[in-house]
């Protein structure tokens, strides 16, 4: 935790007052958690707040405090706030507010709690810590070094961020600490059962449906070493499906051995497409990759978005990705996307 920039943040919430919260766009539990949590803390001494996404809030994040009064209107930005804070997003681009940012009425403190390592440190204060598991783990040690008192409520938004961004303690985020604090919040009364209940276990058929029709078609690309899949917005009518529940394939194709990295290609609403890029070998940064594609995340989960439709998509991923390896590495299949020694 860098102490000096916590500390400096604390002193300026308590200074300040009418603050906007920001997640970014199609927000999952560590994004949802984070300002759930930041929300009741300024409730518990007095501030005024708004929380803003620019999309919908899944209905599987109505069990935390506040997710339900996340808003995504146009007439936030019209209003004076005295600080910004932006969880969980990389850029100000990925939280979809770049452009709203320009033409507030005054020039607010921009706050940035973040733990991608794409990162760019756009706020006044930039609170980015890439070695924690979640942004959900690094306010639980803002309000830890600053003696901000956690109550179950907000040890349970806490949690759910760290849990879904660990995979449920399964992949490389799960680190010591990480684990220390999922301790720490269970003890402060944080509701590991109601966790797993809308998180975890809350697996409708239609979900089964489309992971089957996705992973049937699952396909390994020879020379870039990637195993992948896509789904389309067709998948989801005929499974009966929605976006939310797209959430979580990437992961499953952790658990494969073949290929450097796999790749899940899903087709929005507009047409374009968002990809998402996991791996779990040592010597691979799939950040690397993504950033390639002006995208971002961390070095074993991230992601990057382009035009459509799939097909068109595919053919450009692999051109550029061939070319990236061609431009980075010597071009053996098993020296490409490996991180600096």
């Amino acid at each position: 935790m860098p102490q000096r920039t916590a500390k400096q943040i604390h002193e300026k919430i308590l200074e300040k007052d009418n603050f906007l919260l920001i997640t970014h766009q199609n927000p999952d539990a560590d994004a949802i958690g984070s300002v759930s949590a930041l929300g009741q803390f300024l409730a518990s001494i007095n501030k005024k707040y708004t929380i803003f996404c620019v999309t919908p809030v899944s209905q599987q994040f109505h069990f935390l405090r506040h997710a339900r009064d996340v808003v995504n209107h146009e007439s936030v930005w019209k209003k004076e706030y005295g600080v910004v804070i932006i969880c969980d997003s990389g850029d100000l681009r990925y939280a979809g507010v770049d452009e709203y940012i320009k033409i507030l009425p005054s020039k607010p403190t921009l706050i940035n709690i973040d733990h991608h390592a794409s990162n760019e440190n756009f706020g006044d204060y930039n609170l980015v810590i890439e070695a924690a598991s979640s942004t959900t783990e690094i306010i639980y040690n803002f309000f830890k070094y600053n003696e901000v008192e956690i109550t179950n409520t907000m040890a349970t938004a806490l949690l759910s961020g760290l849990i879904t961004d660990t995979n449920n303690f399964s992949n490389a985020g799960t680190s010591r600490q990480a684990l220390s604090v999922a301790s720490s919040l269970v003890k402060r009364g944080a509701q590991l059962n109601l966790i797993r209940k809308n998180l975890v276990n809350n697996r409708p058929t239609s979900i089964f449906k489309l992971w089957g029709r996705v992973l049937s078609r699952l396909d390994y690309h020879n020379e870039t070493d990637i195993v992948y899949t896509y789904i389309t917005q067709k998948d989801l009518q005929e499974c009966g499906a929605n976006e939310e529940e797209t959430e979580g394939i990437a992961n499953l194709l952790n658990h494969l051995d073949e290929g450097k990295a796999s790749m899940v290609i899903r087709e929005k609403p507009d047409g374009s497409m968002k990809t998402s890029l996991r791996t779990t070998k040592e010597d691979v940064d799939v950040s690397k990759l993504a950033q390639y594609f002006e995208g971002g995340g961390h070095k074993k989960a991230a992601g990057f978005s382009l035009k459509g439709p799939t097909d068109v998509a595919l053919k450009n991923i692999w051109f550029t990705l061939e070319k990236f390896a061609k431009d980075n590495y010597t071009g053996v299949k098993d020296q490409r996307f490996k991180t600096e020694d």
